[in-house]
């Protein structure tokens, strides 16, 4: 018995001899054959958290709520931007145009300057004391050189020679007398030069302006505004040149320094229709006026001045036109007149606006014109102001033309 045990005693410790072996030599195999035996073993921190005699002691800390633990997103999320203040721009007062009553009598200086040449002139020559044919020659030179025309320069001359000759002495009282007389009936006092606007009951008056780019057409037709606002009118603007770039933006100022409100479409787009809903709101609104300013192209182009005229008749849909003003530039003389020729083959006009009136001499312009399309100069143009736009006198005219 006793044998038997010593057998398992020495079974067991062989065993464990053995089992140390093995062991170590595993052991040794794990380490890198390169390293040099005297460099530092440098050991990883456990991949898991230690246990029982190894684990770290614990320590106290404050517990945290949900609340107060950033989540990753929120603390990745930059913060928002602070909305820069909206500034609102300060809306320009609405102006009190000046009076239209007697503003062509205002601006006489200013007509008178550029207007010397010919109502002096023809008084100098009239004062001779001996007026032959070469004088009455200088006189017909001089009147159409100022662009009154031939038929009316003829026309004129013919009455001056006759009234000369039967008066006989002739004072310069005489004279700037009877220049005023024959100079008054060459351009007429009996024409209704008043801008029509009355429109029906229930539809406002509709002034349709006109004419060729350059020649101040939008202008006038943002001071036709205070024309008529200086007389207690309110109007409503159609921007119907859609053409022109910033033409629609130029009449919308001219507006709002008036109060009047300005109904414009895309650029490029019809101005028929833009015309059609102008006067639509100008019925809504129960405005007294609606002025449509429109495309100003050259008028050589045959299809432009057709659709000049789809205007007149698509406005026509509500009423009828009252006024259709023709702007000209005084200062193009006679080719002003074949302008107008043009235009009223596609439009009824039954006015006439002269911009530019005190930059040129010719102020013969007004006759010329006037004999041309058998109608009335409604409106001239003295200047670059805002109130340069005056109801034409032909009482102040002349006697701007002639001096004191």
């Amino acid at each position: 018995m006793e044998i038997v045990i010593l057998a398992v005693v020495i079974a067991l410790v062989a065993i464990g001899l053995v089992s140390g072996l093995v062991v170590g030599s595993r052991r040794k195999k794990q380490l890198p054959p390169s390293a040099p035996p005297s460099a530092p073993t440098i050991t990883a921190p456990p991949a898991e958290p230690h246990v029982g005699e190894e684990a770290e002691t614990p320590r106290d800390e404050p517990r945290r709520t949900i609340e107060e633990v950033g989540l990753p997103e929120a603390q990745a999320t930059a913060a928002p931007e602070a909305e820069a203040p909206i500034v609102t721009e300060p809306v320009p007062p609405v102006e009190i145009p000046e009076p239209t009553a007697g503003r062509l009598v205002r601006l006489r200086a200013r007509l008178s300057r550029s207007q010397n040449t010919l109502g002096k002139g023809l008084l100098t020559l009239l004062s001779r004391e001996h007026l032959d044919e070469e004088t009455w020659e200088e006189v017909e030179d001089t009147l159409l050189t100022a662009d009154v025309g031939v038929a009316p320069t003829q026309e004129l001359v013919e009455r001056l020679r006759e009234r000369v000759k039967v008066l006989g002495t002739r004072t310069p009282e005489e004279l700037r007398g009877l220049l005023r007389e024959e100079l008054l009936q060459l351009i007429g006092t009996d024409a209704d030069r008043a801008v029509r606007t009355d429109g029906g009951m229930e539809v406002p008056g509709v002034v349709m302006v006109v004419g060729v780019n350059g020649t101040g057409k939008t202008t006038t037709t943002g001071k036709l505004a205070r024309v008529l606002v200086a007389d207690g009118r309110s109007v409503v603007l159609g921007a119907a040149d859609t053409f022109r770039a910033a033409a629609a933006d130029q009449l919308q100022t001219w507006g709002e320094r008036v109060g009047a409100r300005t109904v414009r479409g895309p650029e490029g787009g019809d101005p028929a229709s833009i015309a059609f809903d102008a006067v639509k709101e100008g019925i809504q609104e129960g405005a007294d006026v609606v002025l449509i300013d429109t495309a100003g192209r050259l008028h050589t182009k045959a299809g432009l001045m057709d659709e000049l005229g789809k205007v007149k008749r698509v406005v026509e849909k509500h009423g009828p036109l009252d006024e259709v003003l023709l702007v000209l530039d005084a200062t193009t003389g006679q080719n002003g007149l074949v302008q107008a020729r043009v235009f009223a083959e596609v439009v009824d006009i039954t006015g006439i606006v002269l911009t530019k009136l005190d930059g040129t001499a010719k102020g013969g312009i007004v006759v010329a014109v006037q004999r041309e399309l058998g109608v009335p100069v409604k409106l001239v143009g003295l200047g670059e102001g805002a109130d340069d736009l005056a109801p034409f006198e032909p009482e102040a005219f002349v006697d701007a033309l002639i001096g004191d």
